[in-house]
């Protein structure tokens, strides 16, 4: 179940990492054309970008503690 948590965690990152690239590149915010500006499903995606960024920082705490 972690490995899957973690998979997702990444892929939603990912996600986030993309918006802010298009967003510091070309001023596009994907995530406000597609869903609209700051509506509920935006912010919510927004949030769980943030949710999984800070899940990360355990993922690598894991990773280091194997070798």
């Amino acid at each position: 179940m972690s490995k899957t948590l973690d998979y997702i965690a990444l892929i939603i990152v990912f996600v986030g990492a993309l918006n802010w690239g298009l967003i510091g590149l070309f001023r596009l915010d994907l995530v406000r054309f597609i869903f609209g500006d700051m509506s509920w499903i935006s912010r919510i995606v927004y949030v769980l970008v943030g949710i999984c960024g800070l899940y990360l920082l355990t993922f690598l705490g894991r990773v280091g503690s194997r070798d």
